[in-house]
Parts: structure tokens; C-alpha cells; sequence
């Protein structure tokens, strides 16, 4: 072969690869600009929360206002902690946020491997439609179907406390059920979604193991234990520790909400994120706000390093990197 002939085939295959990166890039490009704009750029606006942020008319963009503002330090960071709603808050944060990860793993992989055995695939995909459509529903929606159930004159389940003869329970002005009724709520609007990554793990488990599991004479619970679950181990760590690192943030939606922002739910209602819009609205300091948000941010960013460490001392093919 010339080296005429070979310098033209090094240029073609240059030239294939360069169209070939460029079509990927293209496929690439809106979700790197939407990361950059909606993730990166924001980034800048941190500095607020070591700010006394204030808006000054003279100089309405955001940059000057930034500019402009003093410097506070961690002032904003000490106001989290110094109302008398901190333990409350940040109490609530963490206990509903370990209830629900802990729970919502039990009942995503329950719900996943039952699905996986129903064998008429028209019933299986209804069961799985009915369980992932409330997950696209908004906690304003949400709450109005909490509503119709739990109001203290409507309600059906008023109704049927009375039609019981028992004394109907003014849900809006009684803590005691709403522990339950949030960890319900999240449940039911938040399965579906783990229910399709876990069944789609599932899916993809190869037959012959089921089949050589039952010819060694394994029942189908053990089939469960000694087949599927190993090959979900790796993706309910992972998504375990992706869940661990939002521990200290809240579904602002589901404890504002549902509750109808009801004053006497407070005690058990008030998170990070409700008590930080709440605070926003009355006082108008931003910086503060900003300073949640970092502090939130943070305190994941640690859960989620010391998690991933502890899950790689013990089997490093489940973490995260």
C-alpha cells in the first residue's frame, strides 16, 4: 500500500471520528448548557449567605446588589441554630427523613419482586401504572386528595367515624396523626418511582439462575433471597446512599402543603425548608435563606462521602466511586 493510499485512510478515519464526537457533543449540548446555567452560574450567588443581602434600588441588578452588601460572616449560619425552632426543625428533618428512606426502601424492593411474579403482563403493567402515577402528581394536588379524606366537616373518613359512632377527629388541629399521615402520604406518592428502577434490575437478571435455583429444588421466597436480592444489592446501596446525602433537606411540598401550613401542625410539621420560606416571608433576608440552602447542601455532600467511604471498606463494587 502507497503512502498516499495510507494517508488517506488516516484522514478519512480522522474525519469519521470528528463527526462522530461532534454528533455526540450535539446529543450532549442542552443538558451541559442546562447544567451550566441552572447549576453552575447560580454557584456565584453563595456569597450571599456571609452577606447582610439588600436589595438597593439605585443599583437593581443582582450583581450590584452583591456587591454593595456587607459582609456579615457566619451571622446568617448562627440564626438557624439560635431560634427556639431549631431542635424542632432540624429533629423533624432527620426523623422523617430516616423513617422515610428506611421504609421506602422495605416497601419499593416488596412491591418490586411481588410485580416481577405476576405472570399476565396486562395486570402487571396496570399494577405498575396505578402505583407510579401518583409520583407525577404535585403536593398542591396531593393535598387536596388528603383533604377530601381527612376534612373535620367532608371528610370521608369523618364521615365514616361517624357512621362508626365514634367521635371524628379534627385532623388540622391534632398533632398525634401526622406522623403517620406524612409518612403514608410520601409513601404512596414516592413508591412507584423506586418500584421501576428496582423492577427494572430485576428484569434484567438472567433466567437460567431462577431456573437452576428451582431445579436444585428452591421455593420461590428462596429464590427471592438467594437470587434476586443479591443482584439488587449494588443499586439499593447506591440509591441508599444517594438518599442518605439529602437527609438534612426536606420535601417543602409535602410538610407545607398537605398540612394546609396549619399553625397548630407546626410541632410536628416544621422543617428546614418550611422554617426557612416561613422566615424568608416574614423577614425578607434572603441571605439567610441562601445560607440554608448551603448549609443543606454541605452537611449532604458529607453524609454522602462518609457513606460511600463506609460501603467501600466493605464492598467497593457497591459504591459510588
Amino acid at each position: 500500500m502507497s503512502r498516499v493510499s495510507v494517508a488517506k485512510k488516516a484522514n478519512t478515519t480522522v474525519s469519521a471520528r470528528r463527526k462522530k464526537t461532534f454528533m455526540l457533543l450535539t446529543m450532549v449540548a442542552p443538558g451541559a448548557i442546562w447544567l451550566i446555567l441552572l447549576r453552575y452560574l447560580p454557584m456565584f450567588g453563595i456569597v450571599m449567605a456571609f452577606q447582610d443581602y439588600k436589595i438597593y434600588t439605585k443599583a437593581p441588578s443582582l450583581i450590584n446588589n452583591i456587591m454593595n452588601s456587607n459582609f456579615v460572616g457566619i451571622k446568617n449560619f448562627k440564626f438557624l441554630f439560635m431560634t427556639k425552632d431549631s431542635w424542632v426543625m432540624i429533629r423533624n428533618t432527620l426523623g422523617y427523613n430516616t423513617v422515610f428512606i428506611i421504609l421506602g426502601l422495605l416497601i419499593s424492593v416488596t412491591f418490586a419482586v411481588i410485580l416481577n411474579e405476576v405472570t399476565k403482563k396486562f395486570v402487571a403493567k396496570t399494577y405498575q401504572t396505578l402505583m407510579f402515577f401518583p409520583y407525577f402528581l404535585s403536593w398542591v394536588v396531593a393535598s387536596y386528595f388528603v383533604q377530601a379524606f381527612l376534612d373535620p366537616t367532608n371528610g370521608l373518613l369523618t364521615h365514616a367515624m361517624q357512621t362508626w359512632g365514634m367521635q371524628p377527629i379534627d385532623f388540622y388541629n391534632s398533632t398525634k396523626p401526622w406522623p403517620y399521615i406524612l409518612t403514608i402520604a410520601y409513601i404512596w406518592k414516592s413508591t412507584g418511582y423506586s418500584v421501576v428502577l428496582y423492577l427494572a434490575a430485576i428484569t434484567g437478571i438472567d433466567a437460567t439462575q431462577y431456573e437452576a435455583a428451582s431445579i436444585d429444588g428452591a421455593s420461590k421466597l428462596q429464590q427471592v433471597f438467594y437470587v434476586t436480592l443479591p443482584h439488587l444489592k449494588t443499586m439499593i446501596i447506591i440509591l441508599f446512599i444517594l438518599a442518605v446525602g439529602k437527609i438534612f433537606n426536606a420535601d417543602f411540598g409535602l410538610f407545607y402543603q398537605v398540612p394546609m401550613s396549619s399553625g397548630p401542625l407546626m410541632p410536628v410539621t416544621q422543617v428546614i425548608d418550611t422554617y426557612v420560606y416561613r422566615a424568608m416571608i416574614a423577614t425578607q433576608n434572603y441571605s439567610m435563606t441562601t445560607a440554608a440552602g448551603l448549609l443543606q447542601n454541605v452537611v449532604g455532600f458529607i453524609c454522602i462521602m462518609v457513606a460511600n467511604s463506609i460501603v467501600s471498606k466493605f464492598d467497593k463494587d457497591s459504591s459510588l466511586f
